[in-house]
């Protein structure tokens, strides 16, 4: 199947539910593996800075399998919500709910992140990962995450990046474009093989349509202030964290 040309817009979002939907049960050892360890090393650099103030109720958006859910429950005493639009991740991952004991602390539920069902200021942190390369609108989207959230309450994300030096980009693009669908397809067949193929031209789309300082910006408008933005693993990774203005 080929690629769609198209930068992020409401196709986008189609193409990674067709893309992603087949893969829960291998879902976060996979993701680890592909990005060679790095993924599970951002989350946590992700869940401490959404946990600093010791939260008491956080919601995690695109939470796929609960991964970092669970995460921010080892991590903090809150109760945490999971929310993503995808039932069959969420099946996947309230097993692994289950399987850790955290029935009574993590809750998952479906959910857009353009609509959530959530009044105003209900949560003192947020976390979002992988999320903005999906939706038609991230300023509208950073809108409606900052809504649900209580004024000076955390909010944090975690994305993947195109190295800024032209060595390690080189190399990003090499492993990316050939080396990742190969991994993929080797270590978990066809359909993670698409996987590897969606990936490195989605992310370049999204970073020539909102370059990392216009993610910064997208962030102040929504009403998020102290953002702090990490480059992690030479660029590779970009973990996003700020507050809630009053």
């Amino acid at each position: 199947m080929s690629l769609s040309p198209l930068p992020v817009d409401a196709r986008s979002t189609d193409r990674a539910r067709e893309v992603f939907v087949p893969l829960p049960r291998r879902y976060d050892r996979l993701a680890d593996v592909l990005s060679f360890g790095q993924n599970a090393r951002w989350r946590r650099a992700m869940v401490t800075a959404a946990t600093a103030d010791d939260p008491a109720r956080v919601l995690d958006v695109a939470t796929g399998t609960a991964g970092v859910a669970l995460q921010l429950a080892e991590r903090s005493r809150a109760e945490v919500v999971g929310v993503d639009i995808s039932e069959e991740m969420l099946a996947t991952g309230r097993q692994r709910v289950a399987d850790a004991g955290q029935d009574d602390r993590v809750s998952l539920q479906v959910a857009d992140a353009d609509a959530l069902p959530f009044d105003d200021a209900s949560f003192d942190a947020l976390t979002f990962t992988y999320l903005l390369r999906y939706v038609p609108d991230p300023a509208a989207t950073l809108r409606e995450l900052a809504r649900v959230v209580e004024p000076g309450g955390r909010i944090a994300s975690l994305e993947f990046h195109v190295p800024p030096n032209p060595v390690w980009c080189a190399a990003w693009v090499g492993y990316t474009r050939l080396l990742l669908p190969a991994l993929g397809g080797l270590l978990g067949g066809r359909g993670w093989w698409r996987v590897g193929a969606f990936l490195g031209p989605n992310i370049d789309r999204h970073y020539a349509r909102f370059p990392l300082d216009r993610h910064v910006d997208l962030w102040h408008e929504a009403g998020i202030v102290d953002v702090e933005v990490e480059l992690m693993s030479l660029g590779g990774g970009v973990v996003m964290s700020g507050r809630r203005g009053g």
